[in-house]
């Protein structure tokens, strides 16, 4: 296998793990996830982005203790899961880059096909549990199953296609993830549906790949004190998208050099007719689609 790097003894991949007062569940995350790192070829690196914790999570990761799979700490100033996903993002520099929850609550075993993908070419690779194949322990209450119902809903009419939006699992080709996480505005829990949909207004598809995902205790998310601001947020990104990207129009997507028989890199930033024709749709549907939607409830879906 040829791994594509910068430069000699560089990592081909970095993994993000975003982190707010994780001083509990963070460290076996971390082991299991530099165990598995150091099983693959070639280097991987680990990139543990602190927002705003008031607890241990940053001495933890200053304080991992060396080994064949490089530990970094990134600290930002202000909390929110897309706040620190996209400052991972804008500050890695490997062909491929990805993130994961710290407590890597889908197993780490679809790494494997995740970077199959990415090797062949694919340029954005998600977990769903969604899909036909995963295996799902999940142990959320009935408003919470249907607040979840409510939200995919809600985030098809943003990121269309995508059956699961929201796995804390997803891997892309650097360049592309770099471009895209520039133009991010969400901050919160519902930063996967803008990541993918500015992912696809650049071009690219999604391959959604099975996981096996257990509900780990400890999540930070509230269904009452979250869901009327991850609706909103909704709503903020619908508007954003709609807006000029900070890049140049026809601008030149950076892209790895694609595999003999895998798909073709990305050519620019225009967007093609169908995605300008899903804009056209969800603009006419999310207003209506919103307001019912904030009637509902939202949890990790």
């Amino acid at each position: 296998m040829t791994l594509p790097t910068s430069s000699p003894g560089a990592a081909w991949l970095q993994i993000i793990v975003p982190a707010r007062n994780e001083q509990d569940r963070l460290p076996a995350g971390l082991a299991q996830l530099c165990a598995k790192a150091a099983s693959m070829p070639g280097v991987i690196e680990i990139l543990v982005v602190d927002s705003a914790s008031t607890d241990l999570t940053a001495q933890i990761v200053r304080e991992w203790p060396a080994g064949p799979v490089p530990v970094r700490l990134v600290s930002i100033g202000r909390p929110g899961k897309g706040a620190a996903v996209r400052a991972g993002l804008l500050a890695s520099s490997a062909p491929f880059v990805g993130f994961c929850d710290a407590d890597v609550a889908a197993d780490l075993s679809a790494l494997d096909a995740a970077t199959e993908h990415l090797l062949a070419g694919r340029q954005v690779v998600i977990g769903s549990r969604a899909h036909p194949a995963s295996v799902v322990e999940a142990r959320h209450s009935t408003v919470r199953k249907a607040g979840a119902a409510v939200f995919r809903g809600v985030a098809q009419l943003v990121a269309q296609g995508p059956g699961d939006t929201q796995c804390g699992f997803k891997f892309f080709a650097g360049p592309l993830a770099r471009r895209a996480a520039a133009d991010l505005t969400a901050i919160g829990f519902a930063f996967d549906v803008e990541l993918i949909a500015r992912c696809r207004q650049l071009g690219a598809d999604v391959v959604e790949i099975p996981v096996s995902w257990r509900d780990i205790p400890g999540s930070t998310f509230s269904i009452w004190r979250h869901s009327v601001t991850v609706f909103a947020e909704i709503a903020r990104i619908w508007l954003s998208l709609r807006l000029q990207s900070s890049f140049p129009s026809g601008a030149d997507v950076p892209a790895l050099p694609a595999p003999a028989g895998a798909a073709p890199a990305l050519a620019s930033t225009a967007l093609a007719s169908t995605a300008v024709a899903s804009t056209a749709v969800a603009g006419a549907a999310m207003p209506a689609a919103l307001g019912a939607a904030s009637l509902g409830a939202l949890g990790r879906p």
